[in-house]
């Protein structure tokens, strides 16, 4: 059982709001914050470049963190400024060429299916969107009976923004193997409150954050790309870091994962990023996904209660992200009157998840999103701020 006292002792913004925007950016403990703040006094105090050369071996250990995070090799993990651009390095690598066919989810992210519709338009793939099944999840069936010989990448996000819907990862990477098709999984929204092993699920390629549920500072992505298929991908851009100059003529690429990220970054950031991930395996992705289920499923039972308020939240499973509407209430107009009472909260909007959120006919969902170090307390508070404000 998790020490929730604990947990809380160590997040000071426990003390100053009741943080329901975990899936936005999660508070961080207070090890990452002295982390980046230590290394921030000593570029301060010696230099940028000799801080670095000093944290050599802790920059290094933030590699084999992230790889056991995930079940992989520290070779096979690249850091980088946010999930966005972690997905985006992978995707763009990929050789397209006319006819190519992109399978994706129905509640697939605005920011990667904007870069599906430019490879679309540049290259001439084509985009289809799997069905969901009677839970609102990617159907896995009708997945199979898209395939055909065309198909070149499956790309799903796991968890989407926009409610508390899994989508099934490992259930699509086995089509993904039966196939020998690329999968790339947006696995934003999961990482730091749920566990996931890439060899398991079968994913290709993963992209990830720092600053939703592993707690971690803003500014910093991760990606994970299987060995065997990272030579087959080269960076749309690189550097003389992602690859060596060998000759006036040639260079060669860096043979691990590490070719797609660039030389300068924040070399802070990255140690906190590292000193999340490792808060997060001490507590263990088990122990937080159950406590994580416990306080979402807990918030819907008490938001079901409300008349006025529709949950919104799809799937068999579901996770950490609750969401709903207020009839009488824009959802923008819930987050003010809960920020007035120092409660967070967020909106997602048709822009995020259009294809969604236009079959399910929304236009905006009030977004709550819990994690381990949230109480029952609090979510007695937040339903009882809804009342007071005539919800």
């Amino acid at each position: 059982m998790l020490d929730i006292e604990k947990a809380r002792r160590e997040t000071p913004g426990c003390e100053q709001v009741l943080h329901f925007n975990n899936a936005g950016a999660a508070l961080m403990p207070t090890i990452v914050r002295d982390t980046v703040v230590n290394h921030i006094d000593l570029e301060m105090s010696i230099g940028g470049y000799e801080a670095a050369n000093r944290m050599a071996e802790p920059l290094a250990k933030v590699y084999t963190s992230t790889a056991r995070l995930l079940g992989c090799a520290a070779d096979e993990i690249a850091i980088l400024e946010s999930a966005t651009h972690a997905w985006a390095s992978a995707f763009y690598a990929i050789p397209f060429k006319r006819g190519d066919r992109i399978l994706t989810a129905r509640a697939e992210y605005g920011a990667n299916y904007v870069a599906f519709m430019q490879v679309a338009k540049q290259r001439g793939v084509e985009i289809d969107v799997i069905p969901v099944d009677e839970y609102g999840q990617v159907s896995v069936e009708t997945l199979r009976g898209m395939i055909d010989e065309r198909v070149k990448l499956i790309a799903i996000t796991h968890i989407p923004t926009n409610g508390g819907l899994v989508n099934p990862a490992k259930a699509i990477g086995q089509v993904a193997r039966e196939h020998n098709i690329l999968y790339l999984l947006d696995a934003c929204q999961t990482i730091g409150q749920m566990a996931l092993d890439v060899a398991d699920v079968g994913c290709d390629m993963l992209s990830g954050t720092s600053r939703k549920f592993l707690r971690g500072p803003r500014g910093m992505g991760f990606l994970y790309v299987r060995r065997d298929l990272i030579p087959e991908l080269e960076p749309v851009t690189i550097d003389h870091d992602a690859a060596e100059w060998v000759a006036p003529d040639r260079y060669e690429l860096r043979k691990d994962a590490r070719r797609f990220e660039k030389w300068e970054s924040s070399i802070a950031n990255r140690l906190g990023f590292g000193a999340a991930v490792d808060y997060a395996m001490e507590w263990g992705l088990d122990a937080i996904w159950e406590r994580v289920g416990y306080l979402a499923s807990t918030l819907r039972s008490q938001l079901a209660a409300f008349s006025r308020v529709t949950l919104q939240d799809l799937g068999a499973k579901k996770c950490g992200i609750v969401t709903f509407t207020v009839d009488g209430f824009a959802a923008s107009d819930i987050k003010a009157r809960l920020a007035e009472q120092r409660i967070n909260v967020t909106v997602s909007s048709r822009g995020s998840t259009m294809l969604d959120m236009d079959a399910r006919g929304l236009t905006d969902v009030v977004r709550a999103s819990v994690h381990y170090y949230n109480t029952d307390a609090e979510i007695e508070r937040f339903c009882a701020v809804l009342t007071d404000i005539g919800v």
